[in-house]
């Protein structure tokens, strides 16, 4: 019988670490967000209790600290739009997509065809879906308010999918069907 050898899991690099990290609770679940030093570069909401980077060790930030405190008064219900600088990497079509969703209001919502209008391309709304899906800063860009053209919520990537996607337009007041 020959030994089995395991290779061992890939070891993340300099390059996977964000220069700031930090976690905090939420209604929704764990929520963790990351920095590049300059800009919020990542947002996520825990699924089934795991968030991407719980095996690095947290690393606040004064900007990091102002995302926290600006969460903490959106879940309160005393801050309905953001105030930070956040940088997000993706394709132009992308880029174009998240630009059009950031000017979605806090209580209003849109769809995926309207936004794909919006962002000057068309009624796209499959490929827009796919960018609204690849949202890096969810919440900082608010996904969330995407519905489908009957005003019904069809999936959410971050958290719980659906349930925590429901819990955000509730919290917000937000009709769908």
């Amino acid at each position: 019988m020959t030994p089995r050898t395991l290779t061992p899991e890939p070891q993340p690099t300099l390059f996977d670490r964000p220069v700031g990290l930090i976690r905090l609770p939420s209604p929704i679940g764990r929520i963790e967000v990351c920095s590049d030093g300059i800009s919020i570069t990542g947002l996520s909401i825990e699924n089934d209790g795991v968030l991407p980077r719980d095996g690095y060790r947290e690393n606040s930030t004064d900007l990091l600290v102002r995302a926290a405190e600006q969460l903490s008064e959106y879940f309160a219900g005393t801050r309905r739009r953001f105030d930070l600088p956040v940088h997000v990497d993706g394709t132009p079509f992308q880029r174009r997509v998240w630009f059009a969703l950031s000017e979605v209001e806090y209580g209003t919502s849109t769809t995926y065809g309207l936004l794909g209008h919006q962002a000057g391309l068309g009624v796209a709304a499959r490929a827009t879906g796919g960018a609204v899906r690849a949202n890096p800063v969810p919440l900082f860009i608010p996904c969330h308010r995407v519905l489908n053209s009957t005003g019904r919520i069809v999936g959410y990537s971050q958290g719980n999918g659906v349930s925590t996607k429901q819990w955000l337009l509730d919290h917000e007041s937000v009709p769908y069907r």
